[in-house]
């Protein structure tokens, strides 16, 4: 297994920057941004070994390396046509922050020679599309979390604890997209993917959502763990919900278990260790419950 290991991170080493599904396509510093970020929290994984870290800690150790980090909306629509595996340090929304701080950690599992940002780039492409590949579509990114969710528990990268820790079932929307094409660089480019779109709308919108009632929260706290990604669901409109927002769970010193993520302007506008996390909850009154994703690898 070892030897399997140093091979695959040789290889990454070597072949990553010409083998990346559809980054080639382009240029590489449209996919890769804020080089000097990652220079710093390469120093930090070594210097504090973050690679002994269990890959949880290991997730929120790099996450609150990000601190301060400023909030920056739709990062990912990068180009008109092409789909490709991107990171931006210099501004984090909610999704890319905790997406970014686990593909970092997965990352620091390869040799040090391969702590590259196109071995980064690799472990997104892993996290962030459907199957683990992009295939140069738009729509082979998982865009929603309860989709992301079911796709990366199904191949085992993360253990969907939700129903475990007492979810419930609550009726189901995933639409925002559609009625708010005209915010996506992608579909205002190219309208012809709203119908397919929608079809994968109704696909997602069709499966069980489950949440953990955000006044249940509190009783929980005690089990989960830093990283544990923690997905927000909303209510929707009357009787239907979806998921809003997401973040990283991160105890602190005290053993509070607090909310970390990339707070929206009208907030912070940067990333934050924010309030415990049911007080975070009690806050917001749209704000239903919470689904759990725990890192596997």
């Amino acid at each position: 297994m070892r030897a399997r290991r140093i091979f695959f991170s040789l290889f990454l080493f070597f072949a990553a920057p010409f083998c990346l599904t559809n980054a080639a396509s382009l240029p590489f510093d449209t996919v890769f941004r804020g080089r000097g970020t990652f220079d710093r929290l390469v120093e930090q994984a070594k210097a504090n070994n973050w690679r002994a870290l269990p890959i949880g800690e290991r997730t929120a150790a790099v996450g609150h390396a990000l601190l301060g980090t400023r909030y920056k909306s739709f990062t990912l629509e990068i180009d008109d046509r092409v789909e490709a595996a991107s990171v931006n340090f210099n501004g984090l929304d909610c999704w890319t922050f905790f997406e970014v701080s686990l593909g970092f950690a997965r990352m620091l599992n390869e040799l040090e020679v391969a702590w590259t940002p196109a071995t980064l780039l690799h472990y997104v492409e892993l996290d962030r599309y459907r199957g683990g590949v992009c295939t140069g579509e738009y729509l082979s990114r998982l865009h929603y979390l309860e989709d992301w969710l079911a796709d990366n528990d199904r191949r085992r990268l993360v253990d969907d604890l939700t129903r475990k820790l007492g979810g419930v079932r609550v009726n189901h929307a995933a639409r925002e997209m559609t009625l708010g094409w005209r915010h996506y660089r992608y579909l205002k480019a190219d309208p012809s993917l709203l119908a397919p779109l929608g079809r994968m709308e109704t696909n997602v919108s069709s499966r069980p959502l489950y949440q953990i009632p955000k006044n249940r929260v509190a009783g929980i706290e005690s089990e989960l763990k830093s990283g544990d990604i923690i997905g927000i669901v909303s209510r929707d409109r009357p009787g239907l919900y979806s998921t809003s927002h997401v973040g990283l769970a991160y105890r602190t010193n005290d053993g509070v278990l607090h909310f970390m993520h990339a707070s929206s302007p009208h907030n912070y506008g940067k990333v934050v260790v924010d309030a415990r996390l049911s007080s975070y909850l009690a806050h917001y009154g749209s704000d239903t419950g919470i689904l759990v994703a725990r890192p596997l690898r």
